[in-house]
């Protein structure tokens, strides 16, 4: 294996950064669902930790993936753009709802990392090219 010495890209390094954003984010939400479980005086204790459980693996796989693109692992690439175009279909949902001034931004990001993603210098940093 060998060590590639280029600069990484401004395009990956962005990805990385929005996607350690978003399991920053994902981990404060985890984080207020543990507690939610523990203070909830009557629940479904079983959905909700799963509820917890699945937002907990949510945030420890996107580190994981900016942690494999920041050491140019070209197999994270694609696991980051399926999850950043998830936030398509969450984003429209969240603005059917009425909480559009959440949906767009999470619409905007999801295609925003997804670009930063499979933008030329991205592609060449991981040795698609």
């Amino acid at each position: 294996m060998t060590i590639d010495s280029a600069p990484i890209p401004v395009t990956l390094r962005w990805a990385v950064r929005l996607l350690w954003a978003e399991a920053a984010a994902v981990g404060l939400v985890a984080g207020w669902l543990v507690w939610a479980d523990l203070t909830a005086t009557s629940t479904d204790r079983l959905s909700a930790l799963l509820v917890t459980v699945f937002a907990i693996g949510a945030a420890v796989v996107l580190w994981a993936l900016g942690r494999g693109l920041l050491r140019r692992q070209a197999g994270a690439r694609a696991p980051a753009i399926v999850l950043q175009l998830m936030l398509l279909p969450i984003g429209w949902f969240m603005i059917q709802g009425g909480l559009g001034w959440l949906g767009v931004p999470l619409m905007v990001l999801g295609l925003s990392v997804a670009w930063l993603l499979i933008s030329p210098p991205t592609t060449r940093a991981l040795g698609f090219e």
